[in-house]
C-alpha cells in the first residue's frame, strides 16, 4: 500500500516506474472559441483542471500559432466544434523557403503563449505539471504552406525535399534556433517541460525514415536539447503506423501515442522495449466522443492491468473532441481514482 502522493509525486514515480497511490490520468483538447488570446486560453485550461482535478496539464494552445509567427494567417472559424482557418500562407514554392528567418521566440504569437503560461503557473502555484506543446520544426514548416489537409502539406514539403533540400534545412534550421530559444522561456514561464509533437510528420504512411531523419531529426534534437534538463518532457508521435522505434532515444521522460492504431505498439511493449514511461491508453477518435462512461472506465482499467500500474500515465492518444461528454471524462477520472 502506498502512501497518498501529491500530484508532482505522483507524477514523477510514475515517470520513474515507481510505485504510485494512483495512475495519474490527464485529458486535453481545444476550446476553439476561447484560445485566441493568452486570458481565454488559461481560463479555458483553468476551468477544465478545476473540473476534473487531472494531475498534470497538457496545455493545447491553437495549432496555427507556430505557423502565425513566420507570416501565416488564420482566422477563427466561430464554430466550437472547428479549428481555425487559412486566410494566407507564406510558403507556395521552394523560392519562398529564403523567407524563413529566426524569429524572436518572445514576441508575437510566443508572447502571448508565454503569458498564458505565467497566468496558469500563478494560479497553479507549481502544485500540478504543466506541459506546454511545442511541434517539431518539420510541422511547423508544413504549416506554413497552402496545404489545408495533412495530405496537402506533406506532398508540399517532400516537394521542398526534392527540388531545394539545402533551402529547407535552412528553414528547419531557423525554426529549430527559434523554438529552442521558445522552450526554454516556456520553462522559465512556468512549465515543467515541453509536450514535444511530431503532429503530421511522425508516421510512415506521410514519411520514410529516411525523410524523417535527414529533415526532422536533427532539427527536432535541437529544440529538445534546449530543455533537456526539465523534469517532465514528454514525445507525443502523431498516427498510425507511427516512427516511436526511430525517436526512441529522444531525450524526454514518456512518450504519448495512439496504441490502439494500426501498427503502433502496445504499452506495455513500448515501456518494456524503450525503457521509458509510457502516456496513453485512452481512445479519443470513438470511445471518449462516442462510447459510453463504461468503455471508457474499462479503457482506464485495461492500461492499468496492460501495464501493472507501473510507468504509466493514463491519457489520451491526442487532443480529445471538443463534444467529448462530461459523463465520459468523470468516468475516466474515478476509474484511475478506485484502483
Amino acid at each position: 500500500m502506498v502512501a497518498a502522493m501529491t500530484t508532482w509525486e505522483r507524477v514523477q514515480a510514475a515517470l520513474h516506474g515507481e510505485p504510485v497511490d494512483r495512475v495519474p490520468l490527464s485529458c486535453w483538447g481545444h476550446d476553439y472559441l476561447r484560445e485566441w488570446t493568452a486570458e481565454g486560453l488559461a481560463e479555458a485550461t483553468l476551468e477544465f483542471q478545476r473540473r476534473y482535478g487531472w494531475d498534470f496539464i497538457k496545455v493545447n494552445p491553437r495549432a496555427t500559432y507556430y505557423a502565425e509567427a513566420w507570416g501565416a494567417r488564420f482566422r477563427p472559424s466561430g464554430d466550437p466544434l472547428r479549428g481555425p482557418l487559412l486566410v494566407e500562407a507564406p510558403l507556395r514554392t521552394a523560392a519562398d523557403l529564403r523567407r524563413i528567418q529566426p524569429v524572436d521566440p518572445s514576441a508575437g504569437p510566443f508572447a502571448e503563449q508565454l503569458t498564458a503560461l505565467r497566468l496558469m503557473a500563478r494560479e497553479l502555484r507549481g502544485e500540478v505539471p504543466l506541459l506546454q506543446t511545442v511541434f517539431n520544426p518539420l510541422s511547423v514548416i508544413g504549416r506554413l504552406t497552402a496545404g489545408e489537409s495533412r495530405e496537402e502539406r506533406a506532398a508540399l514539403v517532400r516537394g521542398f525535399m526534392r527540388e531545394a533540400p539545402e533551402a529547407l534545412h535552412a528553414a528547419l534550421a531557423a525554426v529549430a534556433a527559434t523554438l529552442a530559444g521558445y522552450a526554454a522561456r516556456c520553462l522559465e514561464a512556468g512549465a515543467a517541460g515541453v509536450f514535444f509533437a511530431t503532429v503530421d510528420w511522425g508516421t510512415r504512411d506521410v514519411a520514410t525514415d529516411g525523410e524523417y531523419l535527414t529533415f526532422a531529426r536533427p532539427y527536432d534534437l535541437t529544440v529538445l536539447t534546449a530543455v533537456r534538463e526539465a523534469p517532465f518532457n514528454v514525445l507525443h508521435v502523431c498516427g498510425a503506423r507511427n516512427m516511436l522505434d526511430l525517436l526512441a532515444d529522444y531525450p524526454v521522460h514518456a512518450f504519448n501515442w495512439a496504441a490502439d492504431l494500426p501498427g503502433n505498439p502496445g504499452l506495455r511493449e513500448a515501456r518494456e522495449r524503450y525503457g521509458r514511461a509510457v502516456m496513453g491508453g485512452l481512445d479519443e477518435r470513438r470511445t471518449l466522443p462516442e462510447g459510453s462512461p463504461e468503455e471508457v472506465a474499462e479503457q482506464v482499467r485495461r492500461a492499468i492491468r496492460e501495464t501493472g500500474g507501473r510507468g504509466v500515465l493514463v491519457a489520451p492518444g491526442c487532443s480529445i473532441p471538443p463534444q467529448t461528454p462530461e459523463a465520459n471524462l468523470r468516468a475516466a477520472v474515478q476509474a484511475a481514482r478506485t484502483l
